[in-house]
């Protein structure tokens, strides 16, 4: 998710066919939830065998939240956590900003009965390592490549959510022969500005270089740590979710949970921190228009038309741009995957049904 949010997780696995609160299990969670704020939903999740758990409510199976992760790969010497489930052709998920793998928990058990699943968590972010690097996109494209040719060792139709999305997108559009197509749902990114100047550079003096300089990393440092730590309260964390899904069902302790968990590693606020300052606010050096032009194979979107942060607008601009674009339109926020799972689940069976 394109919001301050850092992700985690918790422990559940369960039997899709156990849900007594009685049932033989060692350990269980209730969890409660809210459809807008007038009812109230219990789901009692049974530790079992079993690799899957349903939602009673949505009668949707689910991925159990594991609070030590699934499957580790050790990348450039960093800790990388990845899922995966089923046989078939490959998929691999890739989540937004501050969420992880397990964002994907209501899309991997039912896209697992005809495919190859993979769910990665990038670097930075959810299970995998909180890297003391300088972030840039092409990280993750390096990331994901790699994923790609040691783990997955095919090509792969990519799926992507908000900077997910942006980094399934540029990795597709540098990497074409690892990539059979490519989904995203409110994707990050923007198109160039034709009219736009470049920005002049001028040589950094003394005054720059030993007192402003020095002087404006303290202040962002001071303001960027306390924002962090407001971010990852459970109260905060719940709030940013509702407002940005529309139907705020789904954003149950499972999800907050799992974003506060990664907080907690000792890293975590300096890479925030690097994100804030270097990555987010250096987002030009690859645009929307100049990656749609590399591209090469079938593209979906899957759009949450109420997403307050991302609108149909820039669906509609990619379609314009990549001819080779369908497009599947949702009363939804910026999670549709998460919020109307079963719809996205259906039109991402559909497209790729067509395109295999």
């Amino acid at each position: 998710m394109a919001a301050s949010i850092s992700l985690s997780a918790s422990s559940f696995s369960s039997n899709k066919h156990l849900f007594n609160h009685r049932s033989l299990a060692s350990r269980r969670i209730l969890l409660t939830g809210t459809r807008c704020g007038i009812r109230r939903r219990d789901l009692a999740i049974s530790v079992c065998c079993s690799l899957l758990a349903v939602d009673k409510a949505q009668g949707i199976e689910m991925l159990p939240f594991k609070s030590d992760g699934y499957n580790f790969w050790n990348w450039r010497g960093h800790k990388i956590h990845y899922i995966v489930q089923g046989a078939g052709p490959s998929i691999v998920l890739v989540h937004g900003f501050g969420a992880s793998a397990f964002h994907w928990r209501y899309n991997i058990p039912e896209l697992a009965k005809k495919y190859k699943v993979y769910a990665l968590d990038l670097l930075g972010f959810g299970w995998s390592e909180k890297a003391l690097i300088e972030y840039d996109a092409s990280i993750w494209k390096d990331q994901l490549s790699d994923f790609l040719s040691e783990i997955v060792q095919e090509p792969a139709f990519l799926v992507g959510n908000s900077l997910g999305g942006f980094t399934v997108l540029l990795t597709a559009a540098e990497k074409s022969e690892l990539t059979k197509g490519v989904v995203l749902l409110n994707s990050a990114g923007q198109f160039g500005d034709p009219n736009k100047k470049p920005e002049k550079t001028e040589g950094e003096n003394a005054i720059n270089k030993f007192v402003i300089k020095p002087l404006k990393e303290v202040l962002q440092r001071v303001v960027l740590g306390f924002v962090f730590w407001q971010s990852k309260q459970p109260a905060r964390i719940e709030k940013v979710l509702k407002s940005v899904y529309v139907d705020s069902t789904n954003v149950d302790e499972y999800l907050v949970e799992s974003i506060t968990a990664p907080t907690s590693d000792p890293n975590a606020g300096e890479v925030y921190y690097r994100l804030m300052t270097r990555f987010m606010t250096n987002q030009s050096k690859y645009t929307l228009d100049s990656l749609l032009n590399k591209l090469s194979c079938p593209l979906l979107l899957i759009w949450g038309d109420l997403d307050p942060w991302v609108g149909p607008t820039k669906a509609v601009m990619i379609k314009q741009f990549y001819p080779k674009t369908s497009v599947v339109n949702l009363q939804a926020g910026h999670c549709p995957h998460d919020e109307v799972p079963d719809q996205v689940n259906r039109a991402l069976v559909e497209w790729l049904s067509q395109n295999v």
